[in-house]
């Protein structure tokens, strides 16, 4: 068994199965891998991969688990590659992190600032995308973090630990019924259609639950990943927004009128979060420090010690998160 071979049937796994987008992306050729895959299977005396003529179809039940381990080991091996790194080039290396467009946007851009003025040797790469992309990226190893809100559920697999909550505010054109109310409720807010992020009807939404509550379905019309898209269809009369109280900018939105809907839909918590095992520079330390000052390094490794999503949550019970 090589670490090459685990390595190639990790990669056809993030590839959806097509060896030949796994050849692109690894720099070899198609039959190498097959060819490698083939040889670890012998080996184990077992198909990890289902198969259609020369077509993978399926990842058998065992494959399942080879690969999970796999990546547990690949894991390790990143993090051994990490210490070294720590005692021979202190100041460089790469961060990678997986968050929301909101988050991207009006969260982080002052906290990457500084850590880029800090660490300007360390190569920060920005990923975007749903919660679903988001712990996809993180649960490979392509995320050293996860920054995220909605579907905590998608997340199991990762240690995630409370930075900040924040609330909504519902955002109407100056010339919409609602624009003058200044108490709404669920009641009248669900007699328009509305404009709210993808992830926003989400069964463990606090809009769904909002809503739920009241006996009464949100009608989303339009959603998607970006506050600044969902703000221009607002702008369209598409529908009344729902959106982070921290996307509205009071010069950029004048033309908008926000109203805080912070009695309709209870706070959300954003938590930051990185794979079980992994190896934290001490960049990675102070970034998530940064970012979030209540979680020091003493306290993630804290965390990390405890393991079990629950004790986690409730090692944080009792803090007084911020308010964005």
């Amino acid at each position: 068994m090589k670490l090459q071979q685990l390595r190639y049937i990790a990669e056809v796994v993030n590839h959806n199965l097509n060896v030949s987008a796994t050849a692109e992306n690894l720099y070899t050729s198609q039959p190498g891998i097959s060819k490698q895959v083939r040889m670890l299977e012998d080996e184990l005396g077992i198909q990890i991969f289902g198969r259609s003529g020369k077509h993978l179809t399926h990842v058998t039940p065992a494959g399942k688990q080879v690969i999970s381990i796999a990546n547990n080991i690949l894991g390790k091996v990143e993090s051994i590659k990490k210490v070294a790194e720590e005692y021979t080039k202190p100041d460089q290396g790469e961060l990678n992190i997986a968050t929301t467009d909101t988050q991207a946007r009006y969260a982080l851009p002052n906290i990457i600032r500084g850590f880029i003025d800090r660490y300007p040797k360390v190569n920060l790469h920005m990923h975007q995308g749903t919660p679903s992309q988001i712990s996809e990226l993180a649960a490979r190893g392509d995320a050293d973090f996860a920054i995220a809100t909605e579907g905590m559920h998608l997340y199991s697999d990762l240690i995630m630990l409370p930075c900040y909550h924040w609330n909504r505010s519902i955002v109407v054109t100056r010339d919409h019924p609602l624009a003058t109310r200044s108490n709404i409720s669920i009641e009248d807010l669900g007699r328009f259609p509305l404009v709210t992020y993808v992830f926003g009807f989400d069964r463990e939404s606090e809009i769904e639950k909002s809503f739920n509550s009241a006996g009464l379905e949100p009608r989303v019309v339009f959603s998607a990943t970006s506050a600044d898209v969902l703000k221009t269809y607002v702008r369209l009369g598409l529908g009344v927004g729902v959106i982070a109280s921290m996307a509205i900018d009071p010069i950029l939105d004048r033309d908008l009128v926000a109203i805080d809907a912070s009695h309709l839909f209870a706070h959300s918590t954003t938590k930051i979060g990185f794979r079980k095992g992994n190896f934290l520079r001490t960049y990675m330390y102070e970034f998530i420090e940064h970012f979030a000052p209540h979680l020091t390094k003493e306290v993630v490794e804290k965390a990390v010690a405890l393991r079990d999503p629950q004790l986690i949550e409730n090692m944080f019970a009792d803090i007084e998160l911020p308010v964005r």
